[in-house]
């Protein structure tokens, strides 16, 4: 297997977890970090055995070592990183949003059609084992036709007005917080196992905290509730939501429902969807990943165990462990990873054939229905979503 050099930049929460799911990818050499933190980049390059450093993204597009560019960054700096590695011929791995609104989204792929290099989005929760086998259930008809979904993403991390990250100011983190930060997740995720796409919004959103206590300092995300007392700061106006509801029209005319919030007291990343179809219904839970729940009408309802010999052929390739073995979160981004770098070395180009992993295209279809919620909780009335062709059908 041909090693393939990869850099990550960015050294915040989710940088070094890219790096970790790297380290457990086969043929994968991380070769490079950056981050304008230079002694949070060291002391990641030095736990991880990284050997070069990097004081800024451009070094990283400059290095002609590196193959594969990881945008673990800041939203505001997703679309100027991940076009700048599209120019430079480098495979790009992008964590979402894919960029701050779907104009940037778009631009992307059109820049991929005269520059076509591998592109990735980190949805990571489709490459959890029983993910990949409840979508096999759908594909192949076990539920009928699907017509309702169901569910929430919620979390506490920001339950305090004391809470305070980079994802709560617009020119940062965008002009919605928690529906394209959790929401694009949730709304991924079930149009992959579902095979549907959501063409059609109402959506409600609420600011809890019209005001928020702002540190002197960055706090890292989710680490601010490891402060136990709370922090001095600076009393900030908040402008995006901490939470909504958003109902949603199907391509095939089903209907759904999803609560996305940020200020939910005990709910630490809480991630839950129902399937209804004709026949069968499914259940999953993003904090008890082993186990899908399978529902009956005319005979006992089943709960999956996570076990490679009891999932679908295709799904066995995700489940790494013997059942009772638990695999989770960290094992997301690993599988997403495997697959991205297989169609690197496979050197074939992207787009002739369908990519088991979310790209570009996913990520700006993930736009698009921000654009339509947001839309829609200003206007007060549904708003469809405005799909080009390639969104309409991005999941893989």
């Amino acid at each position: 297997m041909r090693s393939v050099n990869a850099a990550v930049i960015g050294t915040g929460f989710i940088g070094p977890a890219h790096v970790e799911a790297l380290r457990r990818t086969p043929g994968v050499n991380v070769l490079a970090i950056a981050s304008n933190e230079p002694d949070r980049a060291r002391e990641i390059a030095g736990r991880f055995g990284i050997p070069r450093i990097y004081d800024t993204w451009q070094a990283v597009i400059r290095d002609a070592d590196v193959e594969v560019v990881h945008n673990c960054t800041p939203n505001n700096l997703h679309f100027t990183i991940n076009k700048a590695a599209i120019e430079a011929g480098k495979h790009i791995v992008s964590e979402k949003p894919l960029t701050m609104t779907s104009k940037e989204s778009a631009a992307l792929l059109a820049l991929l059609k005269k520059r076509p290099v591998v592109n990735a989005v980190n949805f990571n929760y489709r490459m959890y084992p029983l993910i990949q086998h409840a979508r096999a259930l759908t594909v192949r008809g076990d539920l009928g036709p699907v017509h309702l979904i169901h569910g929430h993403y919620i979390q506490d991390w920001l339950l305090y007005d004391t809470d305070y990250n980079w994802r709560l100011e617009p020119e940062v983190g965008g002009v919605s917080r928690a529906v394209a930060d959790i929401g694009s997740h949730w709304c991924d995720l079930v149009q992959f196992v579902s095979g549907r796409t959501i063409v059609e919004v109402m959506a409600d959103l609420m600011t809890v905290h019209l005001k928020r206590r702002k540190p002197g300092s960055a706090v890292e995300t989710f680490k601010g509730k490891e402060t136990k007392s709370a922090p001095r700061g600076t009393s900030v106006a908040v402008e995006t939501e901490d939470a909504g509801i958003i109902m949603f029209r199907l391509d095939n005319g089903g209907r759904g429902v999803v609560t996305v919030s940020q200020v939910s007291a005990g709910r630490k990343n809480r991630e839950w969807f129902e399937i209804d179809g004709g026949s069968a219904a499914i259940a999953w839970d993003q904090e008890e990943p082993n186990s899908l729940w399978i529902g009956h009408r005319d005979r006992p309802n089943e709960t999956l165990i996570k076990d490679p010999s009891l999932l679908d052929a295709e799904a066995r390739r995700y489940a790494h462990y013997p059942g009772g073995h638990p695999e989770g979160y960290p094992d997301g981004p690993k599988n997403l990873f495997t697959n991205v770098y297989d169609a690197v070395r496979s050197r074939k180009k992207p787009g002739t054939t369908p990519a088991d992993y979310p790209t570009f295209a996913d990520g700006h279809r993930e736009n698009l229905i921000v654009d339509a919620v947001m839309a829609s909780h200003r206007r007060r009335r549904w708003v469809r979503v405005n799909h080009s062709p390639e969104t309409r059908g991005a999941q893989s």
